[in-house]
């Protein structure tokens, strides 16, 4: 993947518009149908999307053109909450939702301060995960899992969760730009406070969530219409909606905050945030 500046409305990325010799495609119709964590690797500058990716991308882009340089700030808050973790002791993390691999990846910030960490990616897409175990090779303490966010006992259960991760053990649990692609109906809630019980007390929570708060109607819901055709519906909440999901944690400091206003450590601020993030503490 890349650090190339975020895409504009007019980039054009170079990859395989039809799929043809990209692990977990063949004969799925993947190249068909705009998939939410290839447009996101677009929003970043990557190359791993197709043509249908980066239309549905554009559309976006036309209707909100700060969305790659908001993607660029919570890949950012990532990394900060990411270093976070591991200064207070943590060594375990369980990225949920992960989506395809980019630059800064959660396992390059935290080996780099602590080599003995393991890193446990998760995603309920087939792509993104044959991409993601494609991409990531051999990578040492670091396992792709495929698995639903919905479903949390049977992620827990999954036989590499349970060799990487002791859950007697504190560890991280990362739900970053996952939550707002999981509806009401589907209690997420209940999955997150299920994951919560799950982890041992000093356990992280690290998450960051899409708001449409202050945005105007009409473009947001153009916006959510683009993400109707993709694989998944966006379903934006408000500050006190995504502050629920902290129930059973204590926030550090600054708490719930706009995502490019969370401990900023002199990386560059752009000041556009389409979301709010926060870590969490299980006491």
């Amino acid at each position: 993947m890349t650090s190339e500046p975020a895409p504009t409305a007019s980039d054009v990325g170079t990859s395989d518009a039809t799929g043809a010799g990209v692990p977990g495609t063949a004969g799925t119709g993947a190249e068909n149908r705009p998939n939410v964590a290839r447009m996101y690797d677009y929003y970043l500058g990557g190359c791993h999307n197709f043509a249908v990716d980066r239309a549905a991308a554009r559309q976006v882009l036309d209707i909100f053109p700060d969305t790659g340089v908001a993607a660029q700030t919570n890949r950012a808050f990532l990394r900060r909450a990411v270093r976070y973790a591991v200064e207070q002791g943590v060594r375990q993390f369980l990225d949920i939702g992960a989506g395809l691999p980019t630059q800064g990846n959660v396992h390059e910030v935290v080996q780099s301060v602590a080599p003995d960490s393991r890193v446990v990616y998760v995603d309920y897409d087939e792509v993104a995960v044959a991409y993601a175990r494609r991409l990531l090779g051999d990578a040492a303490r670091t396992v792709v899992v495929r698995g639903d966010l919905r479903r949390p006992d049977e992620l827990l259960a999954d036989p590499d969760v349970t060799a990487a991760i002791d859950l007697t053990r504190p560890v991280a649990v990362l739900l970053v730009a996952v939550l707002h692609f999981v509806p009401d109906a589907d209690d997420p809630y209940a999955a997150v406070a299920r994951l919560r019980d799950a982890t041992a007390p000093g356990s992280h929570l690290l998450l960051s969530h899409l708001t449409l708060d202050g945005a105007p109607p009409l473009p947001a819901q153009r916006g959510r219409e683009v993400y109707q055709q993709s694989t998944a519906q966006l379903v934006p909440r408000t500050r006190p909606e995504i502050l629920r999901f902290f129930d059973g944690y204590e926030l550090v400091e600054p708490g719930l905050a706009w995502l490019a206003d969370w401990r900023p450590d002199g990386e560059p601020r752009d000041g556009v945030s389409h979301g709010f993030g926060g870590v969490g503490v299980r006491r």
